[in-house]
């Protein structure tokens, strides 16, 4: 019995180490998380304000004044950006976004049997995981634990605007968990080329939409018609020039803001993760403490028994 409480003790104290650490990096990756979250509140608005003007642009503008603007079909060939993360100890979080790209990929190779993805990995741990599940991975980028500057990714954007060029790809897409709240992370893929609005049917909403306002009433389709407006877009000094500067800066803050968004999901998912470890630690260590009491008042009961029945033993 003594030798049971000794195990029970030992694992009592490994298991309060191991809570110590991941009580540590919790409170690490709540700092991280606190200004990644702000880094992507910062720029949000502005991203898909960008988004919005590439898309109307992209619909309103002759495709022969720029070659970002051209549209290939059919698809045969997919260039995917995957942002995962650089470490584990997350969850789910790798899994769930390498999923999404093999329903992602999945889903367009029922339409088109020959299609083929290339994988530009950012990140170690998805790099790893779609090594495993034999997808071709053609370049690898540095992912920095929190992403600050624009110039963090303007490599990897001149690669995927090259390649679609090039033509060696009919499509350019990237990959990314969308930070949602600290406690909700989704897998998203967002079509960069060419420029367009893609109805994911099958990926579902990107973020949990907002409930209507009090007094709201849906427009008819009359009312719809009559409050759009039929406008064209005018360039100063020269369609070329604007569109050679505007559109491969909007293209990158895309990438950008994907980056922002991932390292905020990651970052959340750590944090909670390692807070489920800890109260999973908690919990057994309550329960290590209750069979440690219960093994001592056993081994108690029993020695005052041998040494009453001793004692009787003599008396007699």
């Amino acid at each position: 019995m003594p030798q049971a409480t000794r195990e029970i003790k030992r694992r009592i104290r490994s298991i309060q180490n191991t809570r110590q650490i991941t009580r540590a990096m919790e409170l690490v990756s709540a700092a991280k998380m606190r200004r990644a979250v702000q880094n992507v509140l910062m720029t949000r608005t502005y991203a898909s304000l960008a988004w919005q003007l590439l898309t109307e642009l992209a619909g309103r503008t002759d495709p022969a004044q720029h070659p970002l603007l051209a549209k290939r079909y059919p698809v045969k060939r997919i260039g995917l950006i995957l942002v995962s993360s650089n470490r584990g100890l997350c969850g789910g979080f790798n899994h769930q976004l390498v999923n999404r790209v093999n329903l992602y990929l999945a889903h367009h190779r029922q339409q088109q049997v020959e299609l083929e993805a290339d994988l530009v990995a950012v990140g170690r741990r998805g790099r790893d995981i779609s090594f495993r599940l034999g997808h071709s991975i053609v370049a690898e980028f540095t992912k920095p634990d929190v992403t600050t500057r624009l110039e963090e990714i303007t490599p990897i954007a001149k690669l995927a605007m090259a390649d679609y060029l090039s033509g060696r790809y009919d499509r350019v897409v990237v990959a990314y968990t969308d930070f949602i709240s600290p406690v909700s992370q989704k897998p998203r893929i967002k079509q960069l080329l060419p420029i367009e609005e893609e109805q994911d049917l099958y990926l579902g909403a990107a973020r949990v939409p907002q409930a209507p306002a009090a007094g709201w009433q849906p427009v008819s389709e009359p009312e719809q018609a009559s409050a759009s407006f039929n406008y064209e877009y005018l360039f100063e000094p020269s369609p070329d020039r604007v569109l050679e500067y505007l559109l491969p800066r909007l293209l990158e803050v895309q990438i950008y803001q994907a980056l922002l968004e991932s390292d905020a999901a990651e970052h959340s998912a750590r944090m909670m993760a390692m807070r489920n470890a800890s109260d999973a630690a908690k919990d057994m260590i309550d329960g290590l403490t209750l069979a440690f009491n219960q093994a001592r008042q056993s081994a108690i009961t029993t020695e005052l028994a041998d040494i009453t029945s001793g004692r009787v033993a003599l008396e007699v």
